[in-house]
């Protein structure tokens, strides 16, 4: 089977930066609660900014929730297309626990952004190892990134992956337009 695109490389989807990211819900203190809702609503304001900063620099979080605050301040940065510091948020969460999905495929969308694909790959690859609270987007990302290396075949095997995960989901449905599929 050979797939080829109809056009050329895409750009990233879903949040205002252009970066499918994941955010993680965190119970623990109203800061650390705050910033996890800023997150998970793809929010970009000071305010939520700020809530993040003083649960991190304030807040009594177990590392758990100190982890997903950083994952968390790393998807509101994002929003803010401050790529350095979500990076440096989410390098910080790696450190603390290797083990939270979210942050690689956070780490794998900057990276793909920057067009850095084969970092992408990777981390998103990882990611999905590991486990993330949304895999379609991990997937989209990681068939983006496949583009980006021109691994047709990659990507729209990723792309019918997010689709298959996510059926009402209109982005794969578009890029999955693009290709076409012949027999060798």
């Amino acid at each position: 089977m050979r797939v080829r695109p109809l056009i050329g490389a895409i750009a990233l989807c879903a949040s205002s930066t252009g970066a499918a990211c994941a955010a993680v819900a965190v119970i623990a203190d109203t800061s650390a609660a705050s910033c996890s809702r800023a997150a998970l609503d793809k929010r970009a304001d000071d305010a939520s900014l700020q809530s993040c900063n003083q649960a991190i620099e304030q807040g009594a979080l177990n590392r758990a929730d100190l982890t997903r605050t950083y994952v968390n301040r790393g998807a509101v940065l994002m929003n803010r297309h401050d790529y350095d510091g979500a990076r440096a948020d989410l390098e910080r969460a790696i450190q603390l626990d290797p083990s939270v999905g979210d942050a690689w495929m956070n780490r794998g969308a900057i990276a793909i952004v920057q067009r850095r694909y084969a970092d992408g790959i990777a981390d998103t690859t990882k990611a999905l190892a590991l486990g993330v609270s949304e895999p379609a987007k991990a997937y989209f990302n990681r068939a983006v990134a496949d583009e980006g290396v021109d691994d047709e075949k990659s990507a729209y095997l990723d792309y019918q992956q997010a689709l298959v995960l996510k059926p009402d989901w209109e982005a794969p449905k578009h890029e999955l337009m693009r290709f076409t599929v012949t027999h060798r």
